[in-house]
Formats: C-alpha cells, structure tokens, sequence
C-alpha cells in the first residue's frame, strides 16, 4: 500500500509540482488549498507525511504545525518558506516542524526531506537505556526527561544545541539523536572546534583541492562532506574564531559548502548538533558569538544535567562502570563496599560522569582485583562548607540574638539544600556537620 502525503499550498502549480514529484516516489497525495481543508483531511484520512506552505489564506504554516503536533503528533511536517525566510524556518522547526524547504524548491532538498520523513517510525517507543555500546544510565527525573526530550528530537531534523557541564556525556546524547532518527544508517562525524588548528579550520570543515594552498598535495573532503546524509557534531562550538564562524553560517542555511581552490560548491544534507561547556548566550553579549549563528544552532536546547545534579544515580552508575571497565581489564567485577557508595554519593564531582569514571578506572587498578573501598578511590577533594557569612541577614537590634542566629542558620541549611539538589546527606557534608545533626536542625526550623 502506497504511503500517504498530504500537500498544503494555496498556489495550484505548486501543488500541481510537489503532486507530481510525489508521485514519481511512488507516494500518493492529497492536496488542500487553505487550513480549513488540511484540518477535513486529517480527520479523514491517516497520512505519513505532510507538506505545508507557510502562508495560506486562512492561517499560516505554523498553525497547522501545532495543530498536528496537538492532534496527530507523531505525523513529521515540513514546511515550505519564502526563499531567505530563515526567521520564519526556524519558527517552525521551534514549534514542532520536522523540517524545512524554501522555495523556489530544489527537487533533491525535497525528496531528501521526504525520504528523511518517511524513515520516522509512526509509533511512539521510550528510548532505550541502551543503544549498541552506548548507555544512558540512571532513574532521576532529570535523566529521565533528558530521554523523552532525546525521543522528541530524535523524529525532528531541526538544530540541536546540547548545552552542560564538561564531563556529563553531550556527546552520548548527540550520538542517541542520531542512531534514533531516520539518519542513523548515515555517518555521525563529531568534530571537537576548539582542537583544530585556526589556519586549518576552513579546509577541515569544507574540503580543498589538490594545489590550492602549500601542503594541499591531493583533494580533500570537509566534515560537511563526510557527514553528508548524515549528522555532524560540532562540539564545543564556543571555541570557534569568528571568521568560521560566518563561514559555518552560510554553509548552514545554504546547505552547501565550496573546497578551498573551488569554484563549485558542493550541496550537502547535514543535520547540525552542536555542543559547549560554556554559556553561550553570555559569548553572545560579549561579542564573542555571533548572535545570527547563536540562533540558528540554539533552535532547541537540550540542558544534560550535572552528575551533583541527580545523586541518586551515582550508585547505579558506578556500579555500570565499574562492570565495563572490569570487562575491558579483564579482571573480576568488584563489589563497591558501603563505605565506598556512601564517599562517592557525597562527593561533588565538578568533572562529572568523565571523572567518575576516572576515579573509578584508578580504583580498580588500587584495589588489586577485591573489593573497592573509600580509600581505593582517593575522594581527596573535598567541597568547600557554606558559610553563614556569604548569606547572613544583617543584625538590627531590633529583634533578640537567639533569633538572628536561628535566621543565619536557617539561610545556610537553605543554601546548602539548593546547592546539593535537597539531598541531605551531601548538604551534611557540605555544612561540615553530621547527617543526624542536621536532620535534627531541619525538624527544630521546621524545614521540608
């Protein structure tokens, strides 16, 4: 049975074109010339595909976008823009468009677009923990939302900006985008900006031929090329020069890219993940980013949150990776003692997942194949306690000591809690006092 596309355009050439290159993909149409007939459509008929202009003449492009994620949300839509209209594209990617095709159309953008579309799996699956060798560990609500957004942006080809710490897997979040999306069979390049070389930024990215440049002795394909069809990372997007900056740019709305010494650009199907431990919007202000460029990567922010950030999955991921590193040793699984969880769940970890396994890989090493200990793992940093003096309300003399006391205490119980995400027994540790000291101060100030 042919697959269904429903065409949305009030302009009857254009459905007329978008009919007939459909049909040469063995697809079948049915064609609306306004929302009010989109909206009878979809009622009536099951559809895998949907085609929409942005104007029309009762409504735009984008209504119908939240109309269908709304009613039929695992229907993609691409949407069709004026030519230049990258404002408008990115709208509709940040409202739920699968993606976008500007006119006047190219015939291959659009039959990528809808092989692409064609490919996104119409049920709904919760993302698994696994995908191949790679792991997405843990049971915290912050981890689990991270995988429904993982899921959702999976089915979109829209830009992603992967934004956290150093440390707590962006890339393993790129990398399950990707393997989950109608690209997976395609390659997944990721490219770390701050370790190219400035001078060699342009002809790593874009390609050159051979001659063009001293030390150029054969032709060369660019990231762009190697990831064609596929998906290119561009980790820590922050450390690019602003000269590649521009040029990424342009390669990205232009969907093409010309190899130094060429004078023929090369059209390129790539969708852009980017990644940076640093505050972009911050490099924005600074006149370190630009804003254009800011905007076009930033259509969707992913936030990977810190490993201090959900404790109670240290314990499950430890035990994870001391299993695999085991494995690639070749030695025994160790068991890690009480008093090893217990270090571990009130460590701070400012490196994150990367330094608990770290510090994992040397404590295996340390524990000569038994069990790992507190001392195996070598905690020697310790957090720096809160003090009352960074929150302490000034003393008026208006009320008694006993008060202002119990009101300084109360706000460094409080900054403690925020800090550690309300787990109490790293917000002991940070008070630089007992777990039952302070589970008797927060019953005595009345304190959740």
């Amino acid at each position: 049975m042919k697959k269904q596309v429903l065409v949305i355009d009030d302009e009857p050439d254009i459905r007329e074109l978008l009919e007939l290159t459909l049909g040469r993909m063995n697809l079948e149409t049915r064609a609306a010339a306004n929302l009010d007939e989109a909206r009878h459509l979809l009622q009536d008929f099951e559809f895998h595909l949907c085609l929409t202009d942005m104007r029309l003449p009762d409504g735009n492009g984008i209504d119908l976008v939240r109309h269908i994620q709304q009613n039929h949300p695992h229907l993609p839509v691409a949407v069709i823009t004026a030519h230049g209209n990258m404002e408008t594209a990115i709208a509709a990617l940040k409202a739920g468009a699968f993606d976008f095709v500007s006119k006047p159309l190219d015939l291959n953008d659009l039959r990528n677009i809808v092989r692409s579309a064609l490919k996104v799996s119409q049920t709904s699956a919760p993302i698994p923990e696994r995908v191949g060798t790679r792991e997405l560990l843990g049971e915290s609500p912050a981890i689990q939302k991270v995988r429904t957004m993982i899921e959702k942006l999976s089915r979109s080809q829209a830009p992603v900006y992967v934004s956290g710490e150093s440390g707590t897997g962006k890339e393993l979040v790129a990398r399950l985008i990707h393997e989950l999306g109608p690209r997976a069979s395609k390659p997944f390049v990721p490219v770390n900006c701050g370790a190219i070389p400035e001078q060699l930024m342009e002809s790593e990215f874009f390609g050159h031929k051979k001659g063009s440049f001293t030390g150029a002795v054969q032709d060369k394909d660019g990231l762009f090329k190697a990831a064609d069809g596929g998906t290119l990372f561009l980790d820590e997007v922050g450390d690019l020069p602003i000269h590649m900056q521009v040029k990424l740019l342009r390669a990205i709305q232009e969907k093409s890219v010309r190899p130094i010494g060429s004078q023929v650009e090369i059209r390129v199907d790539v969708r852009i993940l980017s990644a940076t431990h640093k505050k972009l919007h911050e490099l924005v202000g600074e006149g370190k980013f630009r804003q254009d460029l800011y905007y076009r990567l930033n259509v969707i922010e992913l936030p990977v949150p810190s490993l201090r950030g959900r404790p109670d999955d240290i314990p499950l991921l430890a035990e994870a990776l001391c299993a695999r590193l085991a494995k690639t040793q070749g030695i025994k699984v160790p068991r890690l003692t009480p008093e090893a969880l217990d270090a571990i769940s009130r460590y701070h970890f400012p490196g994150n997942v990367r330094e608990l396994e770290n510090i994992l890989e040397r404590a295996l090493t340390l524990c000569d194949g038994g069990d790992v200990t507190a001392e195996d793992l070598q905690l020697r940093e310790e957090p720096q306690p809160v003090t009352a003096q960074a929150t302490h309300p000034e003393f008026s003399g208006d009320g008694s000591l006993e008060d202002y006391l119990e009101q300084v205490e109360r706000g460094a119980i409080e900054e403690a809690l925020t800090k550690t995400n309300r787990n109490k027994t790293a917000a002991a540790k940070l008070l630089g006092i007992t777990f039952r000291a302070l589970r008797y101060k927060l019953e005595k100030l009345g304190i959740e």
